[in-house]
């Protein structure tokens, strides 16, 4: 049986969602799409042929809706998610979790309590070239993971920025990390492990005029003993592949966007080509396709069917989050931080 959501918000961020249910209208079925602007409705149902609604009380009374889809800006999370959970919707909710990592700790455990799956959107992991690498570390044909590097070297102009709320504290939570390079960072914790003390350097280039950070840069020690270091911003023109390089004891690895290189010592080799798109490193945030956010959503409607936990738990997406207060606070402090275990 078709399972039926509610899409909470229509604005940037819900093209790629609402493509990928399109795909998957075998599985799932939009019953209500919420915004509370006019023309924000107007403009999506333009583009797409779902049912629209004016009030969130619309997709939270109505008992055919097993799921929320949230949409919304960081700062409105924890308040929608709530009544979602109240209403024994289960949610999946876009990236960030929240504004700060204790609200993001309150949204988690609500659903929690209240019984509802929580699901966070971080597409990367489903990304076939992560997928594959994650396979190959797990089986232990590259060895141990001696040093692990994030780069997150993307571009956004200024007309960006100067949207009311972004990259602002109250609206966001912050800049590169907490908006951008969370997928990056959250796919590097998935491949190479927890990271145990960070230290380094943060602040906002003049190439912005924004409140939060847009350049990051760190070292990093991994709780596995592995070295490595993460070099964040949204100031590099015209933008690049965000990369993840490990290094081995019987190899490397290097994710460039879409794109894997592994090479084993041995002489082997495993390469998968890039898809061809920006992945939303440039200009255009929005320039990748929507397989990623297919996938996501797909994973989400077997785990509400079976009731097995989602592949980005709410859990999962905190220890992101305390890695990037740690990231903050060891360049504002000029100090290492450690993490807790």
């Amino acid at each position: 049986m078709k399972k039926r959501i509610g899409i909470v918000g229509l604005g940037m961020a819900v093209s790629p969602h609402a493509r990928g249910v399109m795909d998957l209208s075998d599985r799932v079925e939009v019953a209500h799409a919420f915004s509370p602007s006019v023309a924000r409705r107007q403009a999506f149902g333009e583009r797409f042929p779902f049912p629209l609604c004016d009030k969130l009380e619309t997709i939270l009374d109505d008992p055919g809706v097993d799921a929320v889809l949230v949409l919304t800006p960081p700062n409105t999370h924890l308040d929608i998610v709530r009544r979602c959970a109240v209403a024994g919707k289960h949610v999946l909710l876009e990236k960030p979790v929240e504004i700060s990592t204790a609200r993001a700790e309150e949204l988690v455990g609500l659903c929690r309590d209240a019984g509802v799956t929580l699901g966070i959107v971080l597409q990367h992991r489903f990304r076939p070239s992560a997928m594959e690498l994650a396979g190959i570390l797990s089986s232990g044909e590259l060895g141990a993971i001696v040093g692990c590097s994030a780069i997150i070297r993307l571009w956004r102009p200024q007309s960006y920025y100067d949207e009311p709320g972004r990259g602002s504290f109250s609206r966001d939570g912050g800049g590169v990390l907490l908006t951008q390079g969370i997928h990056t960072l959250d796919l590097m914790l998935r491949l190479a492990g927890p990271v145990a003390e960070v230290t380094g350097f943060v602040g906002t280039t003049p190439v912005h005029n924004m409140e939060a950070e847009d350049m990051v840069c760190a070292a990093i020690r991994f709780a596995n003993g592995a070295f490595g270091t993460i070099d964040a911003t949204t100031s590099a023109y015209p933008g690049f592949p965000e990369r993840i390089d490990l290094t081995c004891s019987k190899g490397s690895a290097s994710l460039a966007g879409t794109a894997l290189t592994v090479a084993f010592q041995d002489g082997r080799k495993v390469e998968i080509a890039p898809d061809g798109t920006m992945g939303g490193s440039g200009t255009d945030p929005m320039a990748f396709p929507h397989d990623y956010h297919r996938a996501v959503m797909s994973d989400f409607i077997e785990v509400i069917a079976s009731g097995r936990e989602p592949q980005v738990t709410g859990k999962e997406a905190l220890r992101v989050h305390r890695l990037i207060d740690a990231l903050v606070a060891a360049g504002r402090e000029r100090m290492p931080v450690a993490l807790m275990p």
